[in-house]
């Protein structure tokens, strides 16, 4: 199991990456649309990352947003389901 720092750490990179993709993860699990399991099975995929530095600097490189998950996003087809539009 990863630590505490390192589920912190990912955590905030699942939330960044949803913001940027203008997901509201409360929401959606407000509206039903999302589970605490599924929350935090992305952010356990996410621990698994190799990158999460990369995944840092692309975040702030779309500060305006973006259309899409980085392609080695471990968690691009939960995000491609909740995207909007």
């Amino acid at each position: 199991m990863p630590s505490e720092k390192t589920l912190a750490r990912h955590a905030a990179l699942v939330t960044r990456m949803a913001d940027t993709l203008g997901v509201d993860l409360d929401e959606r699990a407000l509206r039903g649309e999302l589970s605490g399991d599924e929350i935090g099975d992305a952010v356990l995929a996410c621990t698994g990352c190799e990158s999460p530095g990369a995944c840092d600097g692309w975040l702030d490189r779309h500060p305006e947003g973006a259309a899409q998950p980085p392609r080695y996003c471990r968690n691009a087809d939960l995000f491609a389901r909740l995207t909007p539009g």
